[in-house]
């Protein structure tokens, strides 16, 4: 009779370890397929790898962005506002971002990146900059969430009023930033895919990303056999030149003189897309930019060693709105699958496009 009580309270707590053990084991399945659905693989995969155009049998794994085979093809992309300082290249990460947007913070001088990042998030990016309230729109236009290492009070005004959802190195929510040792501040932030993808699912963020996508070309396309180079006017040390190498069908960056190198995978960086955009600026308080990017203008776009002239337009009412490109007949641009840089520049600044020889 004595052993009843014990044998019924035996059974009792190997059903509770049993309960407690099925719980854990779906809370933990879920995180994980979170994380396998929000980071991409660490290692850096080849440019060849990633800049190859997708089988027609994968065309439901394109990216939406570059137009290229992705894993993460439904998942919102991060982007990150990244240094244009001297003294912190290399930068860590930029060359695996799907699109990169630069744009000057002062008028007429220093520039910064926002750099899309879906298919191939590494992890380390760096080095991490401030918002600026002329990036916000634009990291709107493609549906991403937002990642700043502070930011101007316009800036922080709006991420403050949840215009979009945003992770903020200051409140540095659930660990997603560190500094890096040996590295003067401000120049030492930085950041990881597992720390963006933890701090999105503790933040409760939508993971399905909504951006309509650009169109691309096929792989049938044709492309130019003669070299080619691109030069913009920024002031120096910030001046960027794009070589386009027709053997890989792509434009090699320059910045300063010095090659953009990008400090994860070592290799200068190349994409298969430049666009210029340009849009006039203003200074405020003396040391803010204020950037026409919603509205329309001119651009020219580069591809496949060919310019195209065109225009930009963004919807001014909708800060969601689509940055689209056209070409001078009013078609929208399909550019060259691979990743896309995007050069806003003032109506006045200097933008040759040279074929040496010709």
């Amino acid at each position: 009779m004595k052993r009843v009580p014990f044998l019924i309270g035996g059974l009792g707590i190997c059903l509770f370890i049993i309960l407690g053990g099925a719980v854990f084991v779906t809370r933990f399945d879920s995180v994980t397929q979170f994380f396998r659905a929000s980071t991409i693989v660490v290692s850096t995969p080849s440019r060849e790898a990633r800049d190859t155009p997708p089988l027609e049998s994968e065309a439901s794994l394109t990216s939406a962005i570059s137009g290229t085979a992705c894993e993460n093809v439904s998942r919102r992309p991060f982007a990150v506002m990244m240094a244009g300082d001297i003294g912190t290249r290399p930068l860590s990460g930029i060359g695996s971002a799907d699109l990169v947007i630069e744009m000057p913070v002062i008028t007429g001088s220093i520039t910064r990146y926002m750099a899309v990042f879906q298919c191939d998030l590494p992890q380390e990016i760096g080095s991490l900059r401030s918002a600026r309230h002329d990036f916000i729109p634009l990291a709107m236009s493609f549906d991403a969430i937002f990642v700043h290492w502070g930011g101007s009070h316009y800036a922080l005004d709006k991420l403050n009023r949840g215009i979009t959802d945003n992770i903020n190195a200051l409140s540095n929510s659930y660990g997603a930033f560190y500094r890096k040792s040996g590295i003067p501040k401000p120049h030492n932030g930085f950041t990881s895919a597992d720390k963006l993808a933890y701090a999105v699912e503790r933040l409760g963020y939508r993971l399905e990303n909504t951006f309509e996508g650009y169109p691309h070309r096929t792989a049938q396309s044709p492309v130019y056999s003669s070299p080619g180079v691109l030069t913009i006017g920024y002031p120096y040390p910030f001046m960027v030149r794009y070589d386009y190498n027709p053997q890989t069908n792509g434009y090699f960056r320059t910045r300063g003189n010095t090659k953009e190198i990008d400090k994860v995978s070592g290799a200068q960086v190349e994409t298969k897309n430049v666009v210029i955009m340009r849009a006039a600026s203003r200074q405020i308080e003396g040391q803010y930019n204020d950037v026409d990017v919603e509205g329309s203008g001119e651009a020219f776009i580069y591809r496949g060693g060919e310019e195209i002239k065109g225009t930009w337009s963004k919807d001014a009412q909708s800060p969601k709105s689509k940055l689209y490109f056209f070409d001078e007949a009013g078609s929208e641009i399909e550019f060259t699958p691979g990743s896309i840089w995007v050069e806003i520049v003032e109506p006045y600044q200097i933008v040759k496009w040279t074929i040496p020889n010709s």
